[in-house]
């Protein structure tokens, strides 16, 4: 498995960026769950969002009402729309995978080597 993240920057607060991870996966067949992390220096990492098999998605609290984590089966790939941006989303922003059982709080094999997000003021 391996993850590919791509979409981070640099926004201004109320600004907006999308997120997007490609995921090529080999073995083994089947569906999988996928998620996004973050980490800010000094804080401790947080499961955003996560799209379980059955494309059920369940965010952060913080982030509800903001993202939007989709998922394009066709292409592998997972996206995280991320709206109204404020200072506090800075992080690493990074995609997981597992398979199942998984989901969200779940522990993740596989991980991304993450984008970073920047929101000034």
């Amino acid at each position: 498995v391996q993850l590919a993240e791509s979409g981070g920057g640099s926004v201004q607060s109320g600004g907006s960026l999308r997120l997007s991870c490609v995921a090529s996966v080999t073995y083994p067949p089947g569906p999988y769950c996928m998620a996004w992390f973050r980490q800010a220096p000094g804080k401790e990492r947080e499961e955003v969002a996560a799209i379980n098999t059955d494309g059920n998605v369940v965010y952060l609290n913080s982030v509800k009402g903001r993202f939007t984590a989709s998922r394009d089966s066709a292409l592998n790939t997972l996206y995280l729309q991320m709206n109204s941006l404020k200072p506090e989303d800075t992080a690493m922003y990074h995609c997981a995978l597992d398979f199942p059982p998984c989901g969200y709080g779940f522990s993740w094999e596989y991980r991304g080597q993450g984008t970073q997000v920047t929101v000034s003021t």
